[in-house]
């Protein structure tokens, strides 16, 4: 589908989504975004939804200048996932075991492993530079010094939220394991100090929504956000990388006898900033519930607990800062979701799915998400599909 543009907007906003279909509030904050004077032009997903500040499933292509906010306080919040030599005639009709070992390895909801995990005990992580990593700690804002201890035993948990941990098959019966994670508590008090930090800053006392406040380049307080936010980009990516290797393990080991394979993973953040050039402009580029799609990219587009996942190919499609959908992206809140929905409901739509039903994750029913179908179709000129995944099992914090 070719994109639209909204009016009213100071800066071009290119539209991969019906703007009728999209909820005023949210369309209000794409025209206050796009009213901000370092703003190059946004780039609208077909997942669109209402956040704080800018919309879930925007683009912002910012001159010199970066709203934390519309980064989010997950920063680098995002996907991995790797294809297994496995099959779905592997696996067992009863998959609540594998599920429980899963869940014991990985620590879920506000969880964290009771010892730091060692990267060196941990068989298969190819990660390096943990020294260095975490020599970078020492670097950022003193308002986070004290909370080493526990950054270093939430690396490798999944948090809670609309975070998971799956086990699939694609449509050839491969079995993938696919997980969704970011920064855990360290990237959430980053970004809320550096919020804080630029709504107090001068140029930032007109704005329609004080969550748009700015850092601007060539500034001290832009220099300190920009070390802390790529290092906690860098921890998310870590963190479902320690994540996955801890599956896979639990995997090889339940799979005794069959010498499981598993094919290069594949990750992308989907909350995050990057610097990239458009039409000769070097450029910061936010994507807030949006992967990079440029030509080639792999890239993570899940749906809901039981609605499957696609693995896609960018296509590079400059208009849209070579960028995708992060998901199906919610059409109805959290508490709407526990007003309408009951236990029963999650029961009837997760059925064949391993994984919780019970009142504590109706907010994640599938639902209370957009048709991801329809997402998909709206994009087309974004990616190319790679695999098409479906749930086996279904870990939720």
């Amino acid at each position: 589908m070719p994109y639209q543009t909204l009016e009213g907007a100071r800066a071009p906003i290119r539209m991969w989504a019906d703007p009728a279909t999209v909820e005023a509030g949210a369309l209000n904050q794409l025209r206050n975004v796009s009213g901000l004077p370092w703003v190059q032009g946004l780039a609208v997903m077909p997942d669109v939804h209402y956040g704080k500040g800018a919309t879930v499933g925007s683009v912002i292509a910012m001159r010199d200048a970066v709203s934390p906010a519309a980064v989010g306080v997950d920063i680098g919040c995002g996907m991995t996932a790797v294809k297994s030599s496995l099959t779905v005639e592997d696996m067992p009709d009863d998959l609540g075991r594998l599920r429980a070992k899963i869940e014991k390895a990985v620590p879920v909801g506000r969880g964290s492993h009771k010892d730091p995990v060692d990267p060196s005990a941990v068989h298969g992580l190819k990660e390096r530079g943990w020294y260095d990593f975490w020599q970078g700690f020492e670097e950022l804002t003193p308002a986070v010094r004290g909370r080493l201890g526990r950054a270093r035993s939430q690396m490798g948990s999944l948090g809670s939220g609309n975070h998971f941990l799956e086990v699939c098959a694609d449509v050839d019966g491969a079995v993938w394991i696919v997980l969704h994670s970011g920064s855990r508590n360290i990237g959430k008090e980053l970004a809320e100090h550096h919020v804080e930090i630029a709504q107090r800053l001068p140029h930032n006392q007109d704005l329609p929504d004080r969550d748009l406040a700015v850092f601007v380049a060539g500034t001290p307080k832009m220099a300190a956000y920009r070390r802390d936010l790529f290092w906690a980009q860098e921890y998310a990516r870590r963190n479902r990388a320690v994540m996955l290797a801890l599956v896979q393990n639990v995997v090889t080991r339940y799979f005794t006898g069959r010498r499981v394979k598993w094919d290069e993973l594949i990750s992308c953040h989907h909350n995050y900033v990057a610097e990239e050039v458009y039409d000769d402009v070097e450029l910061l580029v936010t994507r807030k519930g949006a992967i990079r799609a440029g030509e080639g990219d792999l890239g993570i587009i899940p749906g809901s607990m039981a609605t499957g996942t696609y693995i896609v190919r960018g296509l590079g499609n400059t208009d849209a800062y070579n960028s995708a959908s992060h998901g199906a992206g919610r059409r109805m809140s959290r508490n709407q979701a526990k007003r309408t929905f009951t236990v029963d409901d999650l029961v009837a739509q997760t059925r064949g799915v391993e994984c919780r039903k019970d009142a504590g994750v109706i907010d994640e029913i599938p639902g209370a998400y957009k048709d991801l179908e329809s997402v998909m179709e709206a994009q087309s000129d974004l990616v190319e599909v790679v695999a098409h995944l479906r749930q086996l099992i279904c870990v939720k914090g």
